[in-house]
């Protein structure tokens, strides 16, 4: 792995130190200071980043194939840890099999993704790279989404139309798939943003980051790692080498990818447990010290398993 990719890994740590320490100096307050930063990347951060984001996609100009090769083996991972937490924890809270599923399957497409292409692959590797980054959310997050408000609308009704309705009701005004929907049908009027807007959501979205970052070290010094750690290890595996190996199954042999293609989409699932996962667990309440596990186990391991998918992509 490269020196770039080791020094945003190390990068991100020391911010989420920072974080912890944070927390443990009580410098945000007494109160459940994770909890409202959460809120504020979720309500208006991680909006912002996905309205330009939609906003401003070249929808003409996506590579299709390469694209379906990440995400058709992506949301089959997704799923079926959904299915099988649902079926086998279906007593539990409403959210919890959304929030594991998201943890096994959504990657860090930004902090450690975007460098990482960037070393490995040139500017035409990074373009691509960030072609799936523009879709990562809107596809994955979306889906996750609807299912998440299913389950919790219907754990909160008895009657299966009034589930759906709340779930209609609760979908149409989330903060991840309104902004989504409104850049899309903005994009596809032929809208073009101000610069002023422009500029205006692009410092938004550029808090997604460190907020989240700091964020994770927060929810370390309140959760610890001692309890979930278990759990927190296999959704580690299943996005480290499961995740990984299903795409460059279905990449390569199934849309017949090859090269910087096959490579990119490879190394793209290969990426550990992204923050967005903490963010959806704080935001249903569910499984919060496992998600932030998940990711600082996760990340800690993906410098052992990035040099493995290397090896195995030099093979083909």
């Amino acid at each position: 792995m490269s020196w770039l990719v080791l020094q945003k890994l190390l990068a991100m740590f020391i911010v989420v130190a920072l974080g912890w320490w944070a927390g443990r100096r009580r410098w945000l307050g007494d109160g459940d200071s994770a909890r409202v930063l959460a809120n504020s990347a979720f309500m208006i951060f991680v909006p912002a980043l996905l309205f330009r984001t939609a906003a401003r996609l070249d929808l003409a100009a996506l590579p299709w194939r390469t694209l379906a090769a990440f995400f058709v083996p992506a949301l089959l991972t997704m799923l079926g840890v959904y299915a099988v937490f649902r079926l086998r924890d279906h007593a539990a809270h409403p959210a919890r099999a959304s929030v594991r599923a998201i943890t096994a399957s959504y990657g860090n497409a930004v902090q450690v993704g975007i460098p990482l292409a960037t070393a490995l692959f040139g500017e035409s590797g990074l373009g691509l790279h960030l072609t799936l980054v523009s879709l990562h959310g809107l596809v994955l997050l979306t889906v996750l989404t609807t299912l998440v408000e299913h389950d919790v609308a219907r754990s909160q009704s008895a009657a299966s139309v009034s589930a759906w309705h709340t779930m209609v009701r609760n979908m149409v005004t989330h903060p991840v798939v309104l902004p989504l929907v409104v850049g899309l049908a903005f994009n596809a009027a032929g809208g073009v943003l101000p610069e002023l807007i422009d500029q205006l959501l692009q410092v938004l979205g550029a808090a997604v980051v460190p907020v989240c970052l700091v964020l994770i070290g927060l929810s370390l010094q309140s959760y610890g790692l001692k309890g979930p750690v278990a759990t927190a290890l296999r959704l580690s595996l299943v996005k480290l080498l499961l995740m990984p190996a299903l795409v460059l199954l279905l990449a390569h042999w199934g849309f017949g990818l090859s090269g910087a293609p096959l490579s990119v989409v490879v190394l793209m699932a290969a990426l550990p447990v992204g923050s967005n996962a903490l963010i959806f667990a704080q935001r249903y309440r569910a499984d919060e010290a496992e998600a932030t596990a998940a990711i600082v186990v996760s990340t800690l391991a993906f410098a052992l398993t990035a040099p493995l998918w290397l090896a195995a992509l030099a093979h083909l």
